[in-house]
């Protein structure tokens, strides 16, 4: 039998972003630059951190992505996402827990359009000429500490950005339901770095992942990116199963 999720998100992630509708229109961010450094986590709790319609991964993985705007629709923003790697049904995804985000008005669009779990913060992406490094911290307590060390240029097509679940509550048909919001964005590399990925600090209970402990390093990648947000085309009510757990909208 397939591994399963255990994790009750709607009962364990409260209080979620509430999104007040699914009617968001696509939008286009240009120029980003994106840090992304992947490590393997203790397989002992990879069932915990994912509810039943999802698959782990093998081996389960931490996913960090950290993305920079200097201008753009939003404004001047640095995100940061933390993604427990899985699969919906056969398809690969990353499970959005928990971001932080230090612009206000990027936040609450990325929030109450695309359901990105955020809280307000301090975030930073910074290249030097050894290394690029990310930091994160949530009421002046630093929660993330990341670096890709030693960065040579590569083609952006040997990068996958994963597509994301967002855990969200969404207003419709008269009430409120936890969702999974699938947010399937679309990019255009303009330039790439890789290198070797390392973690000085996370705290796993800011981001909600009790007991995610990284063990292994993958990989480390750095690119500019422009980053097309889509229109929100499927919701995953993870309650259910993986085999009937999409809603087309």
């Amino acid at each position: 039998m397939p591994f399963v999720g255990t994790r009750d998100v709607a009962a364990d992630l409260a209080p979620l972003t509430v999104m007040p509708s699914l009617d968001t229109e696509a939008l286009l961010l240009p120029d980003c630059r994106q840090l992304q450094i992947i490590y393997e986590i203790d397989e002992t709790v990879m069932l915990d951190l994912i509810p039943p319609a999802l698959h782990p991964t093998i081996p389960p993985t931490l996913i960090i992505n950290v993305i920079a705007a200097d201008e753009g629709p939003l404004g001047a923003f640095t995100l940061v996402l933390v993604r427990i790697g899985c699969r919906s049904g056969a398809r690969p995804r990353g499970l959005t827990i928990q971001a932080v985000c230090d612009g206000s008005e990027a936040a609450a669009a990325l929030a109450t359009r695309w359901g990105f779990p955020i809280v307000e913060g301090d975030a930073q992406l910074m290249r030097n000429y050894d290394r690029i490094r990310a930091t994160a911290a949530v009421d002046g307590e630093i929660v993330l500490d990341a670096e890709l060390m030693n960065p040579e240029p590569i083609n952006g097509q040997d990068i996958l950005y994963l597509a994301n679940l967002n855990v969200a509550r969404v207003q419709r048909n008269g009430g409120e339901q936890v969702r999974l919001v699938q947010v399937d964005a679309e990019y255009v590399f303009k330039k790439a770095d890789r290198g070797a990925p390392q973690l000085l600090e996370f705290d796993a209970d800011a981001f909600n992942v009790p007991g995610c402990e990284p063990i292994w390093p993958v990989s480390a990648s750095y690119t500019t990116v422009d980053i097309n947000l889509p229109a929100i085309r499927y919701l995953v009510d993870p309650a259910k199963g993986p085999g009937d757990s999409v809603e087309k909208l």
